[in-house]
């Protein structure tokens, strides 16, 4: 086999994490001739980037050169990068991550074939030669004389899953992700903690964590538990909570009420998270991972801050990010979003229906610690809601199944 390139897109670290790793590693299984495919991974901007993303990338030994985010844009328009890449003559571009017109436009530049993995929704079908799907929906959404491109594969937040083993103890074990970004933080850091305090003080046994958000460090999280940092406390249960650097041990969150909740900085967390016998979340990439993990989990979409969810595709969500009147465009979309009714948690868009709970409104901590409470002290209605997270989260294998169809497509060449 003649020398190929392996480009793979990328962006934020979610994606680095649970869709880049495994497939590399598939990669190398595959490819018994490791010396004639060169791995390289080309990230994009995105608004979720930590910064963080091409050390990560760089640290898998079976990838063998990174290009960061700030370099984008000039081998995207231009072709080149600081350190003068040469290409070989034939190749393929595999997209796990960021814009799927970036797959057409590099792979064109580059004369190599491409191949998009897609969760949900396929895009610029009649300019890519292959697409991995995670389940039937993302191929049914296609025209039919274009679905001969498609290979149902599963899900590659699956594969990650079978790498992490449950150790639950009979302690319960309450996840909060409270978010990322200060929008959500401000309502969801005092909302989760008054509802820890509210779950404790009915079952003194429970224990919590909040798994950190690789942007955030612990100080700036701790002060949206700061009265003099968040206005909507009083609003959102009225607990503050201070911040507490334990030697040897994690840090951790001390309420007001005296509510202990540890501070999980490793990421991914999965192996933290997995343990947890329900999560509190909002609404985004979380639910998609609590969902491949099998993790029962409450979604939390709280009013009180109604332009708080800014992440909507395509205009809407250009509009609610603009500088200065964004704010005012995020209100009315947000509005006029939950007056449809319409469902926000992916397992709950997946199966169609509402198999984990979605609570909207101006969510009283108390309420939302009773229906908890009834979860926790009934693990028989745990077990069947991950149940049902199995059943439509997509199948094992998806990196097996895509390095499979590289191979097949760089034969060709």
């Amino acid at each position: 086999m003649q020398a190929t390139d392996i480009v793979i897109l990328s962006n934020a670290p979610g994606e680095v994490t649970t869709w880049v790793r495994p497939v590399v590693k598939a990669l190398a299984r595959v490819f018994e001739d490791r010396a004639r495919i060169r791995i390289s991974v080309l990230l994009s901007p995105c608004p979720h980037s930590t910064g963080k993303e091409a050390a990560i990338a760089s640290g898998y030994p079976e990838v063998d050169r990174v290009l960061p985010a700030a370099d984008f844009w000039s081998f995207l328009l231009w072709g080149k990068t600081k350190d003068n890449w040469q290409w070989h003559q034939r190749g393929i571009v595999v997209f796990l991550g960021g814009d799927q017109f970036y797959t057409v436009a590099i792979s064109k530049r580059l004369g190599y074939s491409s191949l998009i993995y897609t969760e949900w929704d396929a895009r610029w079908y009649r300019f890519v030669e292959r697409f991995a799907a995670m389940n039937q929906k993302a191929i049914a959404q296609v025209p039919k004389s274009y679905q001969y491109k498609f290979s149902l594969v599963g899900d590659l937040m699956a594969d990650v899953a079978l790498e992490v083993k449950s150790q639950r103890s009979p302690v319960s074990l309450v996840g909060l992700l409270v978010g990322s970004k200060p929008a959500k933080l401000f309502q969801g850091v005092p909302l989760c903690l008054a509802i820890a305090e509210k779950i404790q003080q009915q079952l003194p046994q429970t224990k919590f964590i909040i798994p950190v958000a690789p942007t955030l460090d612990l100080a700036t999280l701790s002060n949206y538990a700061s009265r003099q940092h968040n206005h909507l406390i009083p609003s959102l249960g009225n607990v503050t909570a201070e911040l507490v650097y334990s030697t040897p041990g994690p840090a951790y969150l001390i309420t007001s009420g005296g509510t202990k909740i540890e501070l999980v900085t490793e990421f991914p967390a999965y192996q933290t998270i997995i343990d947890c016998q329900l999560c509190l979340t909002t609404v985004g990439a979380n639910t998609a991972e609590l969902t491949a993990l099998r993790v029962p989990m409450i979604v939390l979409l709280p009013t009180q801050q109604l332009d708080a969810m800014r992440s909507w595709d395509g205009l809407p969500g250009i509009l609610a990010n603009l500088p200065g009147i964004g704010t005012v465009f995020a209100k009315v979309i947000n509005w006029l979003v939950l007056r449809q009714g319409r469902l926000f948690a992916w397992p709950n868009i997946w199966a169609g229906t509402e198999i984990v709970p979605e609570l909207v409104g101006k969510l009283e901590p108390e309420t939302v610690a009773q229906l908890v409470l009834d979860y926790l002290q009934h693990p028989e209605r745990l077990k069947i809601m991950s149940d049902r997270l199995n059943a439509v989260r997509g199948q094992t294998g998806a990196a097996q199944q895509i390095a499979d169809i590289i191979k097949q497509e760089i034969t060709k060449i």
